[in-house]
């Protein structure tokens, strides 16, 4: 069975992206961009939502030809291009670099790819996750905070039925104040 990730840059107040999908208050530094380069290199399956995956594909597949790319975004360009991905959503007609379009239930397909052999799963999105989430399908968050305040925007964390009880497993802090945490869900 596949274990499911979910990693988000979070503000300290709980969302991942500020009011009009503003993302500018998460600019990663070199070690932390590193971090997340080295995660896209580990993983087997990137599951996507729409709205995070217009992100990613309207810059990254090229980004590595852009005057002035630095080597870490290079690298990480060709990672994301590489690595397999799903898109879950009902609207895009199609996709490329490595990628799967699905339009049916996004729990019913997660639940089936996690049932599969194959290495780790992310899911990235806030609405995507917020359904695996729901499901109880995430087995970890990576949740690497910012200091700052949004005060609106896209929630990370959805209401659920029930609780979730999870077990720390690593924090680490980077520059700027940022802090990353690591949650394994409790069984």
């Amino acid at each position: 069975m596949r274990k499911l990730t979910i990693g988000m840059n979070l503000s300290l107040d709980g969302y991942v992206a500020a009011p009009g999908d503003d993302l500018s208050w998460g600019v990663p530094s070199d070690e932390l961009f590193q971090w997340w380069s080295d995660r896209v290199a580990s993983t087997g399956l990137a599951l996507y939502g729409r709205r995070l995956w217009d992100t990613m594909s309207s810059h990254w597949p090229t980004a590595d030809r852009l005057p002035g790319a630095t080597p870490a975004q290079v690298e990480f360009a060709r990672r994301w291009r590489d690595m397999p991905k799903v898109l879950f959503s009902s609207t895009t007609a199609a996709v490329d670099w490595n990628t799967r379009l699905v339009t049916d239930d996004a729990v019913t397909e997660i639940t089936r790819l996690k049932a599969e052999d194959g290495g780790p799963m992310d899911v990235g999105g806030a609405t995507l996750g917020a359904a695996a989430m729901r499901a109880g399908l995430v087995d970890e968050y990576a949740i690497v905070t910012h200091p700052v305040l949004l005060g609106a925007g896209a929630p990370f964390f959805t209401a659920l039925d029930s609780w979730v009880t999870l077990d720390l497993v690593e924090t680490r802090t980077f520059p700027g104040g940022v802090l990353l945490t690591r949650y394994e869900t409790r069984r």
